[in-house]
């Protein structure tokens, strides 16, 4: 999986009456995201919403950790 720097638009989706939106299979195949994937629902202020496969957050979260560490080390 490749990780830009830069932000893509990959167009826009409609939320249903049961709250489900259809991610564009563009960006599906690009993530290899498949029917039953976990994601992580974020939100950042008003009417911004995030959507990070969990196995990806999880491995976000170790490193800001190990980076943390580090930093605390540094200040000692």
């Amino acid at each position: 999986m490749s990780h830009e720097m830069h932000p893509k638009v990959y167009g826009t989706v409609t939320l249903g009456a049961k709250g489900q939106v259809v991610i564009p299979v563009e960006l599906r195949k690009k993530l290899s995201l498949r029917a039953n994937d976990k994601m992580v629902v974020l939100s950042k202020g008003k009417g911004m919403i995030g959507l990070v496969p969990v196995e990806e957050f999880s491995r976000f979260l170790s490193e800001i950790s190990r980076l943390r560490e580090s930093f605390e080390a540094g200040l000692k």
